[in-house]
């Protein structure tokens, strides 16, 4: 039966992605059991799929400019690496130039393009962030990066991997809905915020509200009931302890990334709920 990738080399993933999973990587293989296939209904910058092993992948997320992203580095390959790799120079790498890509990136319908420029921005962009307004347009401002990194290395491994994966754009309950016996399902979630400052949840246009958080409870425990292993991540704190009272619960120190100012990055707490499938 496939088991999780044990590599001590960790591979990483081609986009900057606020909250990913690279750094934590081994703590969650640690609690990941063996399956036929890992199911993430929030994939995120894919750190967790492209260091595991497992057979086959459904990966999911309601950000369709990711999952287009995504399906077109399966399809295409080295194809779409060359294309995306022409916005990786020096005359596009200033504010204008960047703004202007920016307004072409939310008024564009031509998918294969946004799918390039979503790569552009997520590298010259703030601080990797990828955060839509209410009109569902991309927001994040000029970066201001000497040589932003062009990732083909990345890029070409992720599409490898990808070969083994199904990526749809759907919400969580839906995608979590296919998961089998024998299925294992990793979720990370826009976290809980620890303060009203610190809310992060707008990673797509609909946000991610406290309502959500209990469904997805509601939804692992569901799921652990029918054989199911279902892996959540998260901010600890009162509201988390009450909504993964039914899990196995993991809690440790983690540096928080996202700050305007580096001086201000401080340890907090997070925690893995683990649901273990109920004969």
């Amino acid at each position: 039966m496939p088991v999780k990738n044990n590599k001590k080399t960790a591979n990483r993933p081609f986009l900057k992605w606020a909250g990913g999973k690279f750094r934590l990587i081994d703590r969650i293989n640690k609690l990941l059991p063996s399956g036929n296939r890992l199911i993430e209904p929030f994939i995120g910058s894919g750190a967790v799929f492209l260091n595991t092993d497992y057979e086959h992948y459904l990966l999911g997320d309601i950000n369709p400019d990711l999952i287009n992203l995504y399906n077109y580095l399966k399809q295409e390959g080295q194809g779409f690496i060359d294309y995306a790799e022409n916005w990786f120079c020096e005359k596009e790498n200033t504010k204008t130039a960047y703004y202007q890509w920016r307004s072409q990136f939310n008024q564009s319908t031509d998918t294969r393009e946004k799918s390039a420029l979503f790569l552009y921005l997520n590298r010259h962009g703030y601080n990797g962030l990828c955060r839509y307004n209410s009109s569902g347009e991309l927001n994040v401002p000029f970066g201001r990066y000497k040589k932003p990194y062009f990732p083909a290395d990345e890029m070409l491994n992720f599409a490898e991997k990808a070969k083994r994966a199904t990526f749809v754009c759907c919400g969580f309950d839906e995608l979590m809905s296919r998961a089998r016996k024998n299925n294992v399902v990793y979720c990370d979630p826009p976290y809980v915020p620890l303060s009203d400052s610190a809310n992060f949840t707008n990673y797509a246009k609909e946000g991610f509200g406290l309502d959500n958080q209990m469904q997805l409870a509601a939804k692992a425990h569901k799921l652990s009931s029918r054989g199911v292993t279902v892996l959540i991540s998260n901010h600890e704190n009162a509201l988390t302890k009450e909504l993964y009272q039914e899990a196995l619960i993991t809690k440790f120190p983690v540096k928080r990334m996202i700050s305007c100012k580096g001086n201000s990055r401080k340890d907090v707490i997070e925690l893995l709920a683990l649901y273990v499938p109920k004969e």
